[in-house]
């Protein structure tokens, strides 16, 4: 097993709109891009990020080699709760996810 963030190029977090963040995983390469498709289930990455599964939406970009997540931000952008007025951190948290490809 592996930490994500040693397996693929970046990972990279930012704002999709005031109410839900995005994280792209660039994966390199067309083989480890397919790894991640059949090994990184879209529940381990809600788990991560504490959303429920049915919440989080995935994207499988074959022709850049990018998984795309995008889930409802905690709390609204700019409100008295939000700690990352620009999402820019969650993309730190998910590249710790231990991965067995």
């Amino acid at each position: 097993m592996a930490e994500l963030g040693q397996i693929v190029e970046k990972i990279r977090s930012k704002n999709a709109g005031p109410f839900w963040l995005t994280v792209d995983v660039f994966c390199g390469t067309p083989e480890v891009f397919e790894k991640l498709c059949n090994g990184l289930p879209t529940g381990a990455v809600a788990a991560v990020f504490g959303a429920p599964e049915a919440e989080v939406l995935r994207f499988e970009i074959g022709a850049l080699n990018v998984l795309k997540f995008s889930l409802p931000r905690p709390h609204v952008q700019g409100s008295r709760r939000d700690r990352d007025m620009h999402g820019a951190s969650w993309g730190a948290l998910l590249s710790e996810l231990e991965v067995e490809l």
